[in-house]
């Protein structure tokens, strides 16, 4: 049981990789563009806070590494991501994500490390930290909630990135069979709820997900080919007949 945990922890550690990751095109789109568009910072934000936590949760717990390497893996991904947000998005929106940065990113994580350091030792500090932790983990896997609200009144995935909801639903499963395996329930449960969270994400999206029209197609062939028509001799098409 132990070496399946250890397996399965490996394959969450690269999957959680890929779910850090899912967000490059999204910001290779606002880099491209110069702008955040309709994209929303709280993502990223709520990311970087539970990534931090997580991390510090595999560094005081013992045997946990595999979950403080991949979360300061994602700790860093998050800066990144956030740094660019700031530098493209509207005055507007940089004041708000500043705020969500200084309430969730700066305030929180300093307090919870002052408060469980001076008041809460050895397993009560852990089981603070796992509890903090969870309930942090449901609010990143609920953050794309704001996204769902866009796509229904929308009617258009555009600015509900597939890969990002892919990978929470991928990564809710594995690391929630990784809990099970280790009877961990601040990992589990959190997972449990990503897991579902991300399969409505991905419901929402191929419900909404528009695909090409047919119809769009063989009219436009129909208008060039008409417009051809007009311009050249009737012979031309006889030749390629």
């Amino acid at each position: 049981m132990a070496a399946l945990s250890f397996y399965v922890g490996v394959i969450g550690n690269l999957i959680s990789v890929l779910m850090f990751l899912a967000p490059v095109y999204t910001f290779a789109r606002i880099v491209k563009n110069r702008s955040t568009e309709e994209f929303t910072s709280l993502p990223y934000v709520c990311t970087f806070l539970n990534s931090f936590l997580w991390t510090y949760y595999g560094i005081i717990k013992p045997g946990a590494y595999l979950v403080s390497t991949v979360n300061g893996f994602g700790v860093l991904a998050e800066i990144v991501y956030i740094s660019l947000f700031l530098t493209y998005a509207t005055a507007n929106k940089r004041a708000n994500t500043v705020i969500w940065i200084s309430i969730l990113d700066v305030g929180f994580p300093a307090a919870a490390i002052l408060v469980t350091w001076l008041a809460l030792k050895g397993d009560t500090r852990i089981s603070a930290i796992g509890f903090l932790g969870a309930g942090l983990n449901i609010i990143m896997y609920a953050s794309p909630l704001a996204a769902m609200k866009t796509v229904v009144t929308t009617k258009s995935v555009e600015y509900m990135p597939f890969w990002l909801s892919f990978f929470f639903f991928l990564n809710g499963g594995v690391w929630l069979f990784y809990a099970w395996l280790e009877q961990d329930y601040f990992l589990g449960v959190p997972n449990g709820m990503g897991f579902l969270l991300g399969a409505v994400q991905l419901v929402l999206y191929w419900i909404y997900k528009k695909p090409a029209k047919k119809e769009d197609k063989s009219l436009s062939s129909a208008l060039l080919v008409e417009e051809g028509s007009e311009h050249e001799p009737i012979t031309s098409s006889a030749c390629t007949a």
